[in-house]
C-alpha cells in the first residue's frame, strides 16, 4: 500500500519552493497559513495579493494560481487545480477544492480509491461570501457574487448573483438598463 504525504517535506518547503513558484511584488502570505506547495505542480500569487492566517493552499494534485490584488480570507482552503483571477475577494472559511475521491469500487475503502480532479476557475472581480463551497469543475464568471454559505456545484455566468445550496442565480446585470435585474426561475 502506498501512503502519500499530503504535505511536502521540510527541506522542500524551505529550500526548493521559494525558487520554483512565483510570488508577486507586495504579495503577502500570513505567518499562520499552511502552504503545502509541491515542486511538481505550479503555484503563483500575483502582486498585492494576500492570503490570510489559518488558510490552507495545496497544489499536490493541481496547479494553484492567484491573480493580482486578491484577498483570500481567514481559514479558507484552496486545493488545486484552482485559478483565481484579478481583484477577487474570498471571505472567511471558503473551500475551493478541485479534488474528488471516487467511490465506485465497493470492495475497496474510499480513501484507497482513485483521486479525480477538475479545474475551478474564478474569473476577475468575483466576491465570494463567507463559508461558501466551490466544487470541482466549476467556473464563476467575471464580476459575480456568491452569497455566504452557498454551495456552488454548477457554473455561474458573468455578472450574476448566486445564493443557496445548491447555488442558483437570482440576479443578473442588465447592461441596457444599467441595473441588477432579478432572474425569474
Amino acid at each position: 500500500m502506498i501512503v502519500r504525504n499530503a504535505r511536502p517535506r521540510f527541506w522542500i518547503r524551505f529550500f526548493i519552493t521559494p525558487f520554483m513558484h512565483h510570488f508577486g511584488k507586495k504579495s503577502v502570505i500570513r505567518r499562520y497559513t499552511r502552504m503545502d506547495l509541491f515542486p511538481f505542480q505550479k503555484f503563483s500569487i500575483g502582486a498585492n495579493s494576500t492570503v490570510e492566517d489559518f488558510c490552507t493552499v495545496n497544489n499536490g494534485v493541481g496547479d494553484v494560481f492567484i491573480g493580482d490584488d486578491c484577498r483570500i480570507g481567514l481559514g479558507s482552503v484552496l486545493i488545486g487545480p484552482v485559478t483565481i483571477g484579478n481583484q477577487v475577494i474570498l471571505a472567511q472559511n471558503i473551500v475551493a477544492s478541485g479534488l474528488n475521491h471516487t467511490y465506485t469500487d465497493v470492495n475497496l475503502p474510499i480513501r484507497l480509491q482513485k483521486v479525480t480532479t477538475a479545474p475551478i476557475i474564478i474569473e476577475d472581480e468575483v466576491w465570494i461570501g463567507a463559508n461558501a463551497v466551490i466544487t470541482a469543475g466549476v467556473t464563476i464568471g467575471k464580476h459575480s457574487v456568491v452569497a455566504g454559505g452557498a454551495v456552488v456545484t454548477k457554473n455561474i455566468p458573468p455578472y450574476s448573483v448566486a445564493v443557496g445550496n445548491p447555488a442558483k442565480v437570482i440576479k443578473r446585470y442588465d447592461f441596457e438598463k444599467k441595473e441588477w435585474v432579478k432572474v425569474i426561475v
